[in-house]
Formats: structure tokens, sequence, C-alpha cells
């Protein structure tokens, strides 16, 4: 009986050395949330309030630890994105028109095409804000006069060159025949500090992102929105088609990976941001910032992208907007 046992517990041991180890279940350790923009922003403040949601419906005790990656209207984090290791770990925010716009005026280190696309999260319309302790505008027409008779003078702040905010206030030069003068910023945050400080005299943001400046004390107003139809988050603005400038222009906002994630884990991602996205308490959470969602899968996603930049090339042979 005692050899029989011996004979049983070694052939027990050689056939458990020849097993393949089991795969730990994702994740193991902590995933990165890349930002391009500064802290504040409104691209900012929606990742660390939907990064507990993905946490939430990706299990295995995930943590998600959002990073700032602000420099070359949003550059420099989305080659940070593109390059990382496909392992899963490294995810981030995608803000378009950037997104295609910066590869198409200058050579960058990655293109769209260079991302695992998880979902569109975001589509929020342009706006223009103005200090209300500063000035007292009653309209674009308004904005357009004081322009015309300061030619140069009123000073526009964006998240950078070829961002929507900045071809949002080329659109308008043109439309209503002024000159004005282009600040980058390095997000919208410090867009905020720079309007509410009276350095600017026009901020071009988002209306989601204006609306929340409001509600916390910011001493701004809207002259309107950019989209096609009154916006659900702000109905009381007029469109600035309906003032006489038809100039629709609005910042799509979704997450993506780098290229080549393993198939499980591309489906484990893709379905946590869409069980993320569609989760009652993150969507109360997103109406209360003052955050219009849209939300895209990444076939959709994908299709809304490249007839985007088809879109943007054509507006750069036409009017460049490189300054």
């Amino acid at each position: 009986m005692q050899h029989k046992f011996l004979v049983l517990a070694a052939a027990t041991t050689i056939g458990a050395m020849g097993m393949p180890a089991a795969q730990a279940a994702y994740p193991e350790h902590p995933i990165n949330m890349v930002v391009s923009y500064g802290p504040g922003g409104g691209t900012d403040l929606v990742a660390r309030a939907m990064a507990p949601y993905i946490e939430k419906y990706l299990g295995n005790d995930a943590r998600i630890v959002v990073l700032n990656r602000p420099g070359a209207g949003g550059e420099i984090g989305f080659a940070e994105i593109a390059r990382a290791k496909p392992d899963g770990y490294t995810i981030g925010f995608l803000n378009t028109p950037n997104l295609l716009t910066i590869p198409i005026q200058r050579k960058t280190q990655y293109h769209w095409t260079d991302f695992d696309l998880l979902g569109n999260l975001i589509d929020d319309p342009d706006s223009f804000a103005f200090n209300t302790t500063k000035h007292d505008f009653k309209s674009l027409d308004d904005l357009a006069k004081f322009a015309k008779a300061h030619p140069g003078e009123v000073t526009v702040g964006t998240t950078g060159k070829g961002s929507d905010d900045h071809l949002a206030m080329l659109a308008f030069q043109n439309a209503a025949g002024v000159e004005m003068l282009h600040v980058p910023y390095k997000g919208a945050g410090p867009v905020r500090t720079a309007i509410s400080g009276g350095e600017i005299v026009l901020a071009a943001m988002n209306i989601g992102e204006v609306k929340a400046y409001i509600a916390g004390g910011s001493p701004m107003k809207s002259l309107g929105v950019m989209s096609a139809e009154p916006s659900e988050i702000a109905p009381e603005l007029p469109t600035f088609k309906e003032q006489g400038y038809d100039i629709i222009m609005s910042s799509l906002r979704g997450i993506g990976a780098p290229k080549g994630l393993p198939e499980d884990i591309r489906n484990k991602l893709v379905e946590a941001v869409r069980q993320a996205t569609a989760d009652p308490e993150f969507r109360k959470t997103a109406q209360k910032m003052f955050v219009p969602l849209r939300y895209l899968g990444p076939d959709e996603y994908k299709a809304e992208l490249a007839a985007n930049e088809v879109m943007f090339k054509k507006v750069w042979e036409d009017t460049p907007w490189s300054d």
C-alpha cells in the first residue's frame, strides 16, 4: 500500500509540473488612465468621475489611476497612450478634433488609427463665454461689433492650436469679418482661471465646461452654443446658427488604448466602458456636471473619426488653422 501511495503521489506531482500555470485574472495591478489636459478641465473631471464605474464593471478589485499629461494641444498625452505597451494597463481619453487635427497640421508620434477604440462617451458643443464683471455682451452681434471696434484686442483662450475651441474662433472670425487674438492654454481649467481673472476677453470652450464653471461660481456667461439644435444641458441658450452665424463645432471625448490589446482584455474594457456610461448613478453624476453623454461603440466611434478626419483635412486645405 505504501509503494502504491508513493507512485500516485509522484504521478500527481509530475502531472502538475506539466500543466501550464493558471492565467491571473485581469487586472492584476492598477490601470493608468491618461488625460491629455490639465487638472480641472472637462476631460479631467469626467475621467475622475467615471473611473470608479469602470473599476466596478471590470471587477477583480480593479483600480484606475488618472494621470494628467498636458501640453501641445493634447499631443503629449495622445502619444503616451499610443506608444504604451498594449497590455490593458494604459488607457486614456481621446479628444476630437485635437486627436485628428494635430497630425494634419504637423508630424506627430501618433495617428488615430494607432489606438484600440473602447467607446465614445461625450459630444459637447462649443461656446463662447465672457467675464460678466468685465463685459456685458448681449449677443454674438454685440461681440462682433466690439471686435470690429477693437481689432486684435479680443483675446480668446482655447485648449490649443487645432482644438475645437481654436477652430470655432477662426470660424467666427471668418463669419463676422473680425480679427481676434488666439491665446492657447494646456486645458480648460487654465482657460477658466484666465477668463475669471480678466486676463482674456473671451473663453472658447465647451458648453458643458461653461455651465459647470458658472455653477462653481465663475463670473462667466455664454453667448450661445455651436450645435445644430439647442443643447439639452443649456436649452435656454440660442444656437450660433439662430443668431446668424452658421457654425457647428463640438468635442467628442472617448476612451482608447494602444493598438494590439489581447482580444479578451479588449472585450472586457469595451464592455466596462459601455456599462459605466449606461450606469444610472454615473448618468446622474454626469447630469449634475453638465456633461452631454453620447455613447458610441468601437465600430460607430471608428466611423465617426474617419468621417471627421476627411472633413478636417478639407478645412485645412481651404483655411489652414496654424497661426
